[in-house]
């Protein structure tokens, strides 16, 4: 569904085939994230508002409950930060109450020390919520948060919300190498998860453009050999395993098409087909992990294009061994 709200259903690494609702303008967030896949946050707040309107999203999804209906789950993502909506809990409540599809809240947690918007969060069928630090100086490097942010703030506020959440807790535990990826710093990191107990703790990596060039993706043993730290045992994020729906195909293979006649940004084929960026996002993910695409940086812009079969040929020839 093409909606101004909505986007998708896209393929997600952890929740299937997703319909991702945005209620952020790009990119309104609380924290600016070194491994963003979005990009740098151009307006770092923690101003709670209605951002988008809420009658007109609920309208959407009754739209799409209505004709279509038919996905994994319902996400609350997109553009920024969810929580920084101050009605999303009046969304989750609608999707919980219209349909059986689980509800998802992604969020990075730094709102959970509001009593707030820990009830607003409730609502969700599944919260994940984001731990990629150990410490005031990590939280500095890594997710580079508002000012008015503190680490000590966001653990508390986690753990406040694990003790009223009745439903499932997830974490996400994003490392790039050589910043937050030492054993030594990672087990520090896995001793505030155990205090935060949640369901499930997942280990994740670089693996579409980040917002800065030296975010580096960790290899899928170096992730692995990490989950033992964690108890209980994380597990690293595996691939989209679902089978696709038609339409996802026509859009992956379109946006193919587009960048072997040039390369673009995200931006420019979000634009040129009226996707949302997130669900361009995906599929040039899932393009990039087939070998399919290439990246290229530009000066402040990160540029996509199509890797040529004569030239994939020659790659995979020189880097088999003799």
């Amino acid at each position: 569904m093409k909606g101004k709200y909505l986007f998708g259903p896209v393929p997600s690494r952890r929740f299937g085939r997703s319909l991702g609702i945005d209620l952020s303008i790009y990119k309104t967030c609380s924290l600016d994230c070194v491994f963003c896949q979005l990009g740098r946050t151009t307006k770092k707040t923690l101003d709670r508002r209605e951002y988008v309107p809420t009658d007109m999203v609920i309208a959407e999804l009754r739209e799409w409950l209505a004709n279509y209906g038919e996905a994994d789950y319902i996400t609350l993502s997109g553009s920024g930060e969810p929580t920084l909506h101050s009605h999303f809990g009046d969304v989750l409540e609608f999707i919980r109450s219209n349909t059986t599809i689980p509800a998802v809240l992604l969020t990075n947690g730094t709102m959970l020390y509001l009593p707030e918007v820990r009830d607003a969060a409730s609502h969700a069928d599944i919260v994940k919520v984001s731990l990629s630090a150990w410490d005031e100086t990590s939280y500095c490097w890594v997710n580079r948060p508002h000012p008015q942010l503190h680490f000590d703030q966001l653990i508390e506020g986690q753990k406040a919300f694990r003790a009223q959440f009745k439903g499932k807790l997830w974490m996400e535990v994003f490392l790039v190498a050589g910043i937050n990826s030492m054993p030594s710093d990672v087990s520090k990191i896995a001793a505030l998860a155990e205090e935060i107990r949640p369901d499930r703790i997942q280990i994740n990596t670089v693996i579409r453009p980040p917002a800065e060039g030296f975010a580096v993706a960790l290899s899928r043993g170096q992730a692995e050999a990490l989950t033992r730290l964690f108890h209980p045992t994380a597990e690293v994020i595996g691939e989209f395993k679902a089978k696709y729906p038609e339409h996802m195909q026509v859009n992956q293979e379109t946006i193919f098409s587009m960048l072997q006649r040039r390369p673009c940004t995200a931006r420019q084929i979000a634009d040129t087909f009226g996707m949302h960026l997130n669900e361009v996002s995906k599929y040039l993910g899932n393009l990039m992990h087939t070998d399919r695409i290439r990246v290229e940086r530009r000066d402040s812009s990160v540029y996509y294009g199509a890797i040529r079969m004569e030239d994939r040929d020659y790659v995979y020839a020189s880097n088999t061994p003799k």
